[in-house]
């Protein structure tokens, strides 16, 4: 009975602030859907299929900006993962435990880097890099969709390596060590054992990397080029691009405001970028938690 008492306040107050969060998040869609009718009622669903934006002309097509979402989180992740999860098998299988603990915080200090500073470290350097490795195909300058996904590659590193660390780390030690004594050598238990037990957590880390490219604004914003109505082919890789975070962090959000349809436009931006980090996380959260629990 003590035990049940004790643990009542801790439980109640739990589900009081897991409901509060969730009301919070239920009422910020609500607010978001409800300030981008006007804008669904005008376009339809050219909205999320429309290819041109001109406000002055009261044109609102998302898509291109979709499309340099997309286009930057795939090239941040196809960059991250390998380097994240081989990181995470040297340091979860190979590394002793007191120079893999110094290696994982080392890792997890770029995590506490601000945006703004990555950002800076862009137009410093990266763009520039990018800008001579890309002299071959006649850049305009090294501010593109390229630049700003490879500058996000090393923001979701240590999310990345750290979670898929935790994942390979939760494979229980019996397992390896039956793999061994049946004659396997080090390299067979990883890729035999190791790796398929500890996937889903895997998958759970390159998704939470990918919600946090998503949402990422200063530091794409500094770098990707802002411009509206790119093609949508490879070519614009290597070309200025806009995403919804760089168009939302503009001033044309701003200028929107005191525009019904404008601000509607802009609000609907919101929402869908909401939806899409919103699902990304929670499917990742999901398999995070789906993951073998270490017993040794």
């Amino acid at each position: 009975m003590t035990g049940r008492g004790n643990g009542s306040p801790t439980r109640w107050f739990s589900f009081a602030f897991t409901g509060l969060a969730i009301a919070f998040l239920a009422a910020m869609v609500a607010l978001f859907v409800w300030q981008s009718l006007p804008v669904w009622w005008h376009e339809g669903l050219g909205y999320l299929t429309g290819q041109r934006w001109y406000y002055r002309a009261e044109q609102f097509g998302a898509l291109p900006m979709m499309f340099g979402t997309a286009m930057v989180a795939v090239i941040a992740l196809a960059l991250a993962a390998p380097v994240g999860i081989g990181a995470a098998l040297f340091t979860a299988e190979i590394l002793p435990a007191r120079l893999r603990l110094a290696m994982k915080i080392l890792i997890e200090l770029l995590a506490g880097v601000p945006s703004v500073v990555y950002g800076l470290l862009g137009i410093l350097y990266l763009r520039n890099w990018v800008y001579r490795g890309l002299t071959p195909f006649d850049p305009l300058s090294g501010d593109t969709l390229l630049t700003a996904g490879i500058l996000l590659a090393v923001m979701i590193l240590p999310t990345v390596m750290t979670l898929s660390d935790d994942a390979l780390r939760g494979v229980p030690a019996a397992q390896r060590h039956a793999a061994r004594g049946l004659g396997l050598t080090r390299a067979e238990t990883v890729l035999g054992v190791t790796l398929p037990q500890a996937l889903p957590g895997i998958v759970a880390a390159l998704l939470l990397g990918l919600g946090r490219a998503l949402g990422e604004t200063i530091a794409v914003f500094l770098v990707v080029g802002r411009q509206d109505n790119q093609a949508l082919s490879l070519r614009t890789i290597i070309e200025a691009g806009q995403t919804l975070t760089s168009k939302l962090g503009g001033s044309e959000t701003n200028i929107a405001y005191g525009d019904p349809l404008h601000w509607a436009a802009m609000v609907g931006l919101g929402l869908i970028l909401l939806a899409t980090t919103v699902a990304v996380t929670l499917i990742g959260s999901w398999l995070a938690q789906r993951r073998p629990v270490c017993d040794a």
